[in-house]
């Protein structure tokens, strides 16, 4: 079955999905993460100047991710193991080239909590400037996810509020899958 756990930077996504794999029904699990599958070079996906005119690409815009090789990377994980999870921004987007189970997961937490979760990784932890992360959400990430990511909400089998315990959530994950896999038997 594929899993996608999509949602707003900061989030939860990887978070839940470190919880699905410790609480899996059923081994193997593989994740595949959305952010390792950006374009590298300014031949594909959307690049705008920063302040200083330095080409970088916009993480914000789902045509700057290589869906088509995750797609395949998918593809290739479904064939060996029971789940396989992606969690990204734009892992809804998705589309792998055979026919599985699917099951997409919206992991929704209000802006100002996924604002302070950014900080406390991007600029906290790894030391990226603050000013630059405020200006990014402020003149792009908070457009983009309005855009992007917001309106996939709608589209998913569940919702999820990611101010609960991971492994909390992570229950209710696989309990929902369970339940529609047995509402489809009947």
């Amino acid at each position: 079955m594929l899993l996608t756990l999509t949602g707003g930077a900061g989030a939860g996504k990887t978070t839940l999905a470190a919880a699905l794999v410790e609480t899996a029904p059923r081994a193997p699990v593989r994740v595949l993460h959305g952010d390792d599958y950006y374009f590298l070079t300014p031949e594909r996906g959307v690049w705008a100047p920063d302040e200083a005119g330095t080409p970088r690409l916009d993480v914000g815009d789902p045509r700057s991710m290589d869906a088509e090789r995750l797609g395949r990377d998918a593809d290739a994980a479904l064939a060996t193991a029971a789940y396989v999870i992606v969690d990204g921004m734009f892992a809804h987007h998705i589309a792998p080239m055979t026919r599985h189970a699917r099951f997409d997961v919206f992991v929704d937490l209000p802006a100002d909590l996924r604002l302070a979760r950014k900080i406390r990784r991007k600029c906290l932890r790894e030391g990226f400037p603050l000013d630059v992360l405020l200006r990014n959400y402020v003149d792009h990430r908070r457009d983009a996810h309005t855009r992007h990511i917001e309106p996939v909400r709608h589209s998913c089998d569940l919702v999820v509020d990611a101010t609960l315990d991971p492994r909390d959530l992570a229950a209710m994950v696989w309990s929902a899958i369970t339940n529609r896999g047995s509402a489809q038997r009947s």
